[in-house]
């Protein structure tokens, strides 16, 4: 990615600016949690408690690819304290869901990154 590619704000402040947003567009009983990724300089990391009693917790690494578009990959799928298969039909439903939930995030903040 050449600079002129890159979001137009630094890591902490798209950090802050993801941390506003964020709970925004989620379901109103989802928690979300958003911090730099130390080892990408334009990559966040977010974590997603799921509403209910599921106890879903999902993990996911958002790096930019531009200043308008990102790229999402899901880390990890806890339920608990336990790591599970996130095939499963349940899980994969939900994280198609948040992912749709962090796409539209992104968008909801290319005011900032597209400057």
């Amino acid at each position: 990615m050449s600079n002129w590619d890159k979001p137009s704000v630094d890591q902490p402040e798209l950090v802050q600016s993801w941390s506003s947003v964020m709970p925004t567009v989620l379901h109103p009983a989802d928690e979300a949690r958003v911090w730099a990724d130390e080892g990408d300089a334009d990559a966040l990391r977010v974590h997603i408690q799921a509403a209910g009693h599921t106890g879903y917790s999902f993990d996911f690494k958002v790096t930019y690819q531009d200043a308008r578009e990102v790229n999402v990959e899901l880390v990890d799928v806890q339920q608990g304290i336990t790591h599970i298969d996130e095939r499963t039909e349940i899980v994969q439903n939900l994280v198609d869901d948040y992912v749709r939930h962090i796409h539209e995030c992104a968008q909801t903040l290319k005011s900032i990154t597209n400057a």
